[in-house]
């Protein structure tokens, strides 16, 4: 095939009007068209620097080649280098710089480089087999045939180099086709290669061949999707950034079926939709994703913007960018951008929203957002995060997950993986989920008891976990969101025997973090949070440096709080928020009540429920909480003058109100 016969048969069709898109992103896009332009100065100066917003393992230092590139280089200890190198996201940074400027230095550079790795890394020897992992095949292909298209009328791009890279194309197609099979149906591995697939196929001559790798390909991504994604939205492996990368792969699959009237199987039209639309409840205020399993800190409204104009969502173009942003509209196309301003938007998702199948729930309202998770470990991304909480209020993170930093096997691994990385409990400081090397683990934590409620302006949040039964001990967290500014995290601990129990919460750096009288504080420019605990046994609080991880090679200073407890069986901690303004700070109250049956009139012991009074600016809590069935054989409660019947009830002191509550948990 011809360069001309390629550019004019349109297969891969994401870019529409190349100049008049390089116009828009100039006027709306500055910043980005900079940033791209600087890596494209890099890639012809063969100075290599992994800074781009989904760049999955980013990199500080840039790697320079004085002569001849060496694609099998490794500059660390870490292969993701070597990997990332050989994906090539950067040479579409050199067609959106050559679209930008029509400097033909960019064309000349991309030809050159890709016919110099097409001659030297060959699929055949093992010295390359780094370059050729099948994840890394999958994504060049999404990469080389992308980056092919800004390049239609260069004079750079020959004959000779067109026939180069076809030929290249075809090998990898072959080698997609042959490297399915079970661990590839589960992995974000198979969606990454199927979607390599199924772009090299579009690329080929028209064939009986490619059409069958086309009906292939989707044939494997439908069954991946149907697996791997949960009815909830959430892809199983319990990493935001990995979802995410999975749904860009989907969101291509379908925009270039609509647009090549290809046949969908109607399950990745489907499943597609419902991970964006998880991707919205879970993200943040300031539009990032959270940090949960091995995800970095990103902003994520790329995604739902392009999302939102294939599926002509309002509610995601509410949680997306006003008009099309830098990345999406060279996938879009011109013409999609006065589309995607006539799109409404409607209001974002308000109040709890649950992805049940995943054991995730996530709480939003007047800039509050709170994150529960007591789902699945995700296989190797999935991080010991068990009953982890995530809090953001006021245009911060105030609670976080650390992140992850690196995948290389080193202590640096687990400090970022383990329970005591994670706002969780553990037990007899141990981990309740073991590994034992950067992917695999020996000991797992099935998650039990996942429950979210929302009534009355009152959220409950609740789970539990196996992790320590081999320790005779059954931990619980529940979480009672009272108000925007108050928030109640109740964890107790079933248990036979003596043990240590340990609470840990990590603060964002942006804050100052101190104990005084007891009492723990968090000030920064935009909050002053308050945490203080009650406990029937005595606590110990101590401040421990730790460390925070926004993006993978990259690591600063944080402060986390440990809270620890010794005692004989049954044991409970009970955890107020308070969240407070610098410039309008009160301080919280709290104090366990005694709990009597009215029946019995006898005074409950702690392992079977308690009660804990709470007051803030104004507000008054009484929250009731049970640990056992208690009613036998009929009873209430009564705890200081209020009357109820329940597992978790909540009165408002504040209103007046003593007889029934609002029962959020049987």
């Amino acid at each position: 095939m011809t360069r001309s016969e390629y550019f004019n048969r349109r297969r891969i069709c994401f870019i529409d009007d190349r100049n008049a898109i390089a116009g828009y992103v100039a006027r709306q896009a500055e910043a980005d068209l900079r940033h791209v332009v600087e890596v494209a100065e890099g890639v012809v100066a063969q100075s290599f620097l992994f800074n781009l917003r989904w760049d999955m393992e980013q990199t500080q230092e840039p790697v320079v080649f004085d002569g001849d590139i060496d694609w099998l280089h490794q500059p660390g200890d870490d292969s993701e280098w070597v990997f990332a190198f050989n994906r090539m996201r950067y040479w579409i940074c050199l067609g959106q710089a050559y679209a930008h400027s029509g400097d033909e230095r960019y064309a000349r550079t991309f030809a050159s480089q890709l016919c110099h790795w097409i001659r030297t890394v060959r699929r055949d020897d093992p010295a390359c087999a780094k370059a050729w992992r099948s994840i890394e095949a999958g994504l060049r292909m999404e990469y080389w045939t992308k980056a092919m298209q800004y390049f239609s009328d260069s004079p750079a791009i020959t004959d000779e180099v067109m026939t180069c890279y076809l030929t290249s194309v075809a090998d990898h197609a072959e080698f997609l086709s042959s490297v399915w099979g079970s661990y590839h149906l589960m992995s974000n591995w198979g969606v990454l290669e199927n979607h390599g697939l199924f772009l090299a196929s579009l690329a080929l001559e028209d064939s009986e061949l490619s059409r069958r790798y086309t009906a292939e390909a989707l044939r494997r991504l439908a069954l991946e999707i149907d697996i791997q994604v949960y009815d909830d939205g959430m892809q199983w492996e319990q990493s935001p950034m990995y979802h995410n990368e999975v749904t860009h792969c989907y969101l291509d699959v379908v925009l270039l079926s609509h647009r090549l009237g290809l046949k969908l199987p109607p399950i990745i039209e489907e499943k597609t939709h419902l991970m964006c639309r998880a991707a919205l409840v879970w993200q943040k205020e300031d539009g990032t994703q959270p940090t949960m399993g091995d995800s970095d800190r990103i902003d994520q409204r790329d995604i739902i913007t392009k999302a939102a104009y294939i599926f002509s969502d309002r509610q995601l173009k509410a949680a997306g960018y006003e008009h099309l942003d830098f990345d999406s509209v060279w996938d879009l196309g011109f013409e999609a951008i006065e589309a995607y301003d006539r799109l409404a938007r409607s209001e974002k998702p308000q109040g709890l929203c649950v992805l049940g199948e995943s054991g995730n729930a996530f709480y939003h309202h007047n800039g509050l957002y709170v994150r529960f998770h007591c789902g699945t470990l995700g296989a190797g991304h999935g991080h010991s995060d068990k009953l982890h909480l995530d809090l953001f209020a006021n245009g911060e993170d105030i609670l976080i997950d650390p992140g992850r930093y690196t995948y290389v096997d080193k202590p640096e691994r687990y400090e970022f993986k383990d329970s005591t990385a994670h706002n969780t409990t553990t037990v007899d400081n141990l981990n309740f989920t073991i590994c034992t090397d950067s992917w695999e683990c020996s000991k797992l934590s099935a998650p039990i008891g996942f429950k979210a409620v929302e009534k009355r302006a009152l959220v409950a949040l609740q789970g539990s976990h196996q992790g320590y039964l081999d320790r005779n001990v059954l931990p619980r967290r529940t979480i009672t969101i009272l108000s925007e500014r108050l928030i109640l995290v109740s964890d107790v601990f079933i248990a036979q025997g003596e043990h240590s129990y340990q609470s840990h919460w990590h603060f964002n750096d942006s804050g100052a973090v101190h104990i005084t009288d007891g009492r723990t504080y968090f000030s920064s420019a935009k909050n002053s949070v308050e945490l203080q605990s009650v406990s029937a046994h005595p606590v110990k609080r101590t401040i421990k440096e730790t460390r925070l991880s926004r993006r993978y090679n990259e690591a600063v200073d944080n402060k986390t709080l440990v809270v620890e407890m010794e005692t004989n069986g049954f044991a409970s901690l009970h955890t107020l928020i308070a969240i407070n303004t610098p410039d309008s700070f009160e301080a919280a109250t709290m104090e366990k009540i005694p709990v009597f049956s009215n029946f019995k009139q006898i005074q409950f012991s702690d392992d079977m429920i308690e009660a804990v009074k709470i007051q803030h600016k104004g507000s008054a809590f009484l929250v009731v909480l049970a640990h056992q069935e208690w009613a036998s054989p009929t009873d209430t409660f009564n705890a200081d003058g209020c009357i109820g019947f329940g597992s978790l009830v909540v009165f408002d002191r504040a209103t007046g109100e003593k007889e029934i509550g609002t029962r959020l948990l049987c």
